[in-house]
């Protein structure tokens, strides 16, 4: 996502059983262990969770709300996910007033042609990986309730606030489906966006999206393929790097939601507003985390790539 007003740049795969609903309960505060932490961070909020045990390794500022700018599409993707009987192969077909939007709000885009009809599944990939706002807008609208594009947009945006309050997201409010806010009211804290990440990556649709580096997709009507490539530069970078989501806009500053996989163990991190180095404090962060010293170089995206 990108600035306000300016251009810089199944359901879910398994049963919400009582396990899966003890995700939503509160994350358990950091033991002496990790009272420590990592140096150096310089991201204003950061937090990191060991996922499988649902245990916090480290905090800074975790209970302080802040803007969050595309990181907001992951409850945007969680929400689309979690409506009762989705169906993934369903066909969307793209509307002008999607384009006209992102033109007019200077935001990051999927760059959805009018008229060609995408899955639900691939307006997921467009909305994750190029952080595509017009992508955002046609889940929204088409998963919303209401007689209008503006009341069923508006409706989506109310069931991303009732998911946040059914998962125990007490500092989370959305005032928008892509993080691009008119009124400032869009924030969250960096504990309440791991436990969402959390939730996020028990869903196998959800996975696979947010770990891809880049993908071709084909409009189901017409002959034209779209190429996207994640924003989030850890992918290919950071050993066992699996996602998430970056986010950077005007109030929020560069923001990113990241998680890696070392053998059996899986640890999620949030930066919020680090307008000197997400990416080095992200891996920091994991390498911290799993006791250990890489030497990154993070992958290069192309020049027709978002920027996010």
């Amino acid at each position: 996502m990108q600035r306000h007003g300016a251009r810089p740049v199944r359901r879910w795969g398994l049963a919400l059983t009582a396990s899966t609903a003890a995700l939503a309960v509160a994350i358990p505060a950091a033991t002496a262990e990790a009272a420590t932490g990592p140096s150096g961070i310089a991201a204003k909020g950061a937090f990191l969770l060991d996922s499988g045990a649902n245990r916090q390794l480290w905090g800074k500022s975790a209970d302080t709300e802040r803007q969050m700018a595309s990181t907001t599409k992951i409850m945007t993707a969680v929400t689309v996910l979690e409506t009762r009987g989705v169906n993934l192969n369903r066909q969307v077909t793209i509307k002008q007033s999607y384009r006209d939007y992102v033109e007019r709000t200077g935001a990051s885009t999927a760059d959805l042609r009018t008229g060609d009809k995408m899955t639900v599944r691939q307006l997921l990939y467009g909305l994750m990986l190029p952080s595509g706002c017009d992508a955002a807008y046609a889940l929204a609208d088409t998963f919303g309730t209401g007689s209008t594009e503006a009341a069923r947009t508006k409706s989506f945006v109310g069931k991303m606030n009732k998911k946040a309050a059914e998962l125990g997201l007490k500092h989370t409010h959305y005032d928008s489906f892509d993080g691009i806010s008119d009124k400032g009211d869009n924030h969250t804290t960096p504990r309440d966006l791991a436990k969402l990440a959390r939730r996020a990556m028990t869903s196998p649709a959800f996975t696979t999206v947010v770990k891809t580096t880049s993908t071709r997709q084909k409009a189901t009507n017409r002959n034209r393929t779209y190429t996207w490539y994640n924003t989030n530069k850890l992918l290919g970078s950071y050993k066992g790097a699996i996602g998430i989501k970056t986010g950077t806009g005007t109030a929020a500053g560069p923001c990113i939601v990241f998680a890696a996989q070392r053998g059996k163990r899986t640890v999620i991190g949030v930066i919020l507003n680090d307008s000197v180095q997400r990416y080095p404090d992200a891996v920091k962060m994991l390498d911290w985390s799993f006791d250990t010293k890489s030497s990154v170089k993070l992958r290069k995206l192309p020049p027709i790539a978002q920027k996010d």
